[in-house]
């Protein structure tokens, strides 16, 4: 039987307060989901019909740059860290 707490505490350190809504980043996301990040980007745009309007959103730079000093995501060196900014995925759509 799987430990569903350590899924929990993974999930509740992973969720962020931005833009007024409680949101997972796409790296954390599809780490839960056992993929890449760009794998899960790749399938949520050709599925984009599948989901409510506002299901995401892509950050601004500047919350991006805030975000990244605040959890510490960037490693040193040439290819440690996305050139694209993130999407955030909301549970708490209007749908």
């Amino acid at each position: 039987m799987p430990n569903y707490n350590i899924q929990v505490e993974f999930i509740e350190n992973k969720i962020y307060f931005i833009r007024n809504k409680k949101v997972m980043l796409d790296n954390d996301l599809a780490e839960l989901y056992g993929v890449s990040t760009k794998r899960l980007n790749e399938q949520v745009r050709r599925n984009i019909e599948r989901f409510p309007e506002d299901f995401m959103f892509v950050l601004a730079k500047e919350e991006a740059d805030s975000l990244r000093s605040q959890i510490a995501t960037l490693k040193k060196g040439r290819g440690q860290h996305s050139k694209y900014l993130p999407l955030n995925f909301n549970k708490q759509s209007q749908y």
